[in-house]
């Protein structure tokens, strides 16, 4: 016998959840041959299609997994908008350890569920994920992005998402220390994934002082000894005095406990969401004297690249060109919260909700 009470109970809060977000749909997609337990989160769509990655993880329990889709979905409408792209807020996440469930038969069926929304969201890899499982979701699906070069796609997108982050970074220090050098700053990058390794060479060329944390040992050895890097342990990250605290691994490190810890003047990286609680510890970051550099703000490099992949005409240059103006927007942003005495985030959700506005009422007059 199905409890339907609980049932009522449970969808009663999912509604009240989309309400609460303004989200337009969510798509639970369930393949019992494969084991695939998905879910498609698509914000809002103003702008253009919905666009967002898909990422695995071996979630808690499956109401962290809702959580996790809805918080990223509406944080790729705020970074598409503020982007300047034309495309909206989606994200897709599959629930599961990627070691042990993902192949290619799992991708591919996650690809047909894609592709049933007939356009209204194109996937891309995020974490847990690669080219190769694009390539997968793609022989299903042509609403991908992300595709290795040598099938015509815009390849791994983490080199031009650490590049954003970079000039995020560089437009921080500007404000902070009155000067955009990196040279001899302590920066804690904390996440040696794809993206924290290619922000690392980038800091690194800077002569910057760079320490690297992950809770893969190996994979911090490995960033580390290719720069000489000192290695800080998991436990001691929010114990390390330092000038920039760069998340780049998940969401949710800046929550009242780690605050309480942190030791540092800017906090700018490339994990979504990194404020555990949006206003709460939006305000607690200021009050600590924290400069904040709104993480959808300055890691839409990646996006920016699949974009123009999806747009067909993608070329380097280009994305770079776009990705760079990153700098003067930070910098627009940290402008408008001395003139309006307020802060990074909310200026910059500002900024991005206006750009939905003003596009979505253009286009109602068409």
């Amino acid at each position: 016998m199905i409890a339907t009470e609980h049932i009522d109970k449970t969808n009663e809060s999912l509604f009240s959840s989309m309400a609460d977000t303004n989200h337009e749909q969510i798509v639970f997609c369930h393949d019992e041959p494969t084991g695939l337990k998905a879910i498609i989160a698509i914000h809002n769509t103003v702008l253009g299609p919905s666009m967002g990655g898909t990422r695995m993880w071996h979630y808690t329990n499956e109401q962290d997994a809702i959580t996790d889709a809805l918080r990223l979905s509406r944080g790729m409408t705020l970074k598409n908008s503020i982007a300047g792209i034309n495309a909206g807020g989606g994200k897709a996440v599959i629930i599961g350890d990627a070691s042990q469930i993902k192949n290619e038969t799992l991708m591919r069926r996650f690809g047909q569920f894609v592709n049933s929304l007939n356009g209204k969201y194109y996937t891309a890899e995020d974490v847990n994920m690669t080219t190769r499982d694009m390539e997968y979701v793609h022989m299903e699906t042509p609403y991908v992005t992300g595709l290795p070069e040598s099938m015509g796609g815009a390849g791994d997108p983490s080199p031009y998402t650490a590049f954003g982050v970079y000039m995020g970074m560089k437009a921080a220090a500007k404000k902070a220390y009155g000067s955009d050098s990196l040279t001899g700053k302590r920066i804690l990058v904390q996440g040696a994934g794809n993206v924290g390794g290619y922000l690392v060479d980038l800091l690194a060329k800077e002569a910057a002082v760079v320490m690297i944390s992950d809770i893969f040992e190996n994979k911090a050895s490995s960033i580390a000894q290719k720069h000489n890097l000192e290695i800080i342990p998991p436990d001691k990250v929010y114990k390390t005095p330092t000038e920039i605290y760069s998340p780049c691994a998940l969401g949710a490190t800046i929550n009242d406990e780690m605050l309480h810890l942190m030791d540092c003047d800017i906090i700018a990286g490339a994990a979504n969401n990194q404020l555990h609680d949006e206003i709460h510890h939006d305000q607690e970051v200021s009050k600590k004297g924290i400069l904040y550099a709104p993480d959808f703000l300055i890691n839409g490099g990646g996006i920016t690249n699949v974009y123009y992949e999806y747009e067909g005409n993608h070329n380097k240059e280009r994305v770079l060109a776009q990705v760079e103006k990153i700098y003067d927007t930070t910098l627009k942003v940290f402008k408008t919260c001395e003139d309006e005495n307020t802060t990074p985030q909310a200026a910059a959700i500002h900024l991005a909700e206006k750009r939905i506005k003003d596009i979505g009422n253009l286009k109602l007059r068409n």
